[in-house]
């Protein structure tokens, strides 16, 4: 079983902390991690160009000039893509769709190999609880008193235990997001992952693989 080290918020250790292996102690597929993230920062693509097709266009409908005897070329409307302030051909519009599909299961087992490496180079920290006033100060101190200090941290807690995210807003290179929303981006865009006790217990539950 996969184990970590168990820390109270004053940065003393309390024992070990046994972690589920089907999602701690997992071998890691450099391939698979790539292919979810790809995934993720794909399907979280907004476009933004947008151009107007001759159906969009502001201008008349109205033909131009007669069809015949003018000695110019033919031509049925202004909106037409060859006309100035006319529609754009094949342009780029904001509907495109840049999701790049991935079953759930391949998913998660992305995640559990991100959460695996963690815990094999020692930076998942788990700790018992956080609590407070939801103060930057105080949560800066807690930080300060166990392996993360001064390092870039995710902390992970449970979707209920707003006062952490709002005191973790104003702290460099540190961010916490609830147990339900992680991800595979934001767990590589850090050094160090703090899971409170309680988070762990609901990854595990949330993200098991049977």
């Amino acid at each position: 079983m996969a184990r970590v080290t168990l820390y109270s918020i004053d940065g003393s250790k309390k024992g070990d902390l046994t972690l589920e292996d089907s999602l701690f102690g997992v071998k890691v597929n450099p391939a698979l991690v790539h292919e979810a993230i790809v995934a993720q920062t794909a399907g979280s693509r907004e476009p933004v160009a947008h151009t107007k097709t001759r159906g969009e266009v502001a201008g008349t409908g109205k033909k131009p000039w007669k069809q015949k005897g003018t000695g110019r070329a033919r031509h049925g409307s202004r909106r037409s893509p060859i006309w100035v302030g006319g529609g754009i051909t094949f342009g780029p519009r904001s509907d495109r769709n840049f999701a790049v599909k991935m079953n759930k299961q391949a998913r998660r087992k992305a995640l559990a190999m991100v959460l695996s490496d963690k815990v094999v180079n020692d930076r998942l920290i788990a700790v018992e609880d956080l609590r407070g006033e939801g103060k930057t100060k105080e949560l800066s101190q807690t930080l300060g008193r166990l392996p993360t200090a001064g390092k870039k941290t995710l902390i992970v807690t449970t979707p209920e235990n707003k006062l952490v995210s709002r005191a973790a807003r104003n702290l460099p290179n540190v961010s916490s997001i609830p147990a339900n929303t992680l991800n595979i981006v934001d767990l590589l865009r850090f050094d160090y992952v703090l899971m409170t006790e309680p988070a762990v217990a609901l990854v595990t539950s949330i993200y098991k693989r049977s």
